[in-house]
């Protein structure tokens, strides 16, 4: 039985990152069903869907954060597509990839600024 939260995330989750947050959750069912359900019910039911940011604001701040972490390349495709999804253009999720280069470094801005490459040749943007 699935809770109002639960749905709720699930939408969230549906419109920001479509199938490519769908593919994660699905991948995660056999190993820890637990872990696929937190990712649903807390950011996106919780987090995501709060007032206060709108949710291209919301991307801004996650591809922001997963180029400054620098270890997270699967996660940060993910959210490059959704910010894509939710309305920024690539020359914003550039110029914010090249803002983290200030403040974590060139590699971690190299590897984030190769990654949203490969995301736009999926989309047949490059």
């Amino acid at each position: 039985m699935t809770s109002v939260r639960f749905e709720q995330g699930l939408k969230k989750l549906s419109e920001i990152d479509g199938e490519a947050g769908h593919k994660v959750i699905d991948s995660l069912q056999d190993i820890c069903p637990d872990l696929a359900r937190y990712t649903i019910e807390y950011p996106f039911a919780d987090i995501y869907s709060r007032p206060g940011l709108d949710l291209k604001s919301r991307e801004i701040a996650t591809v922001a954060a997963l180029t400054a972490l620098g270890n997270c390349q699967p996660q940060l495709k993910v959210h490059l597509q959704a910010a894509l999804n939710v309305g920024c253009s690539a020359d914003e999720i550039k110029e914010v990839i090249l803002q983290m280069s200030v403040y974590a470094g060139f590699p971690a801005a190299l590897n984030a600024m190769f990654a949203f490459k490969e995301v736009l040749q999926e989309r047949g943007l490059v």
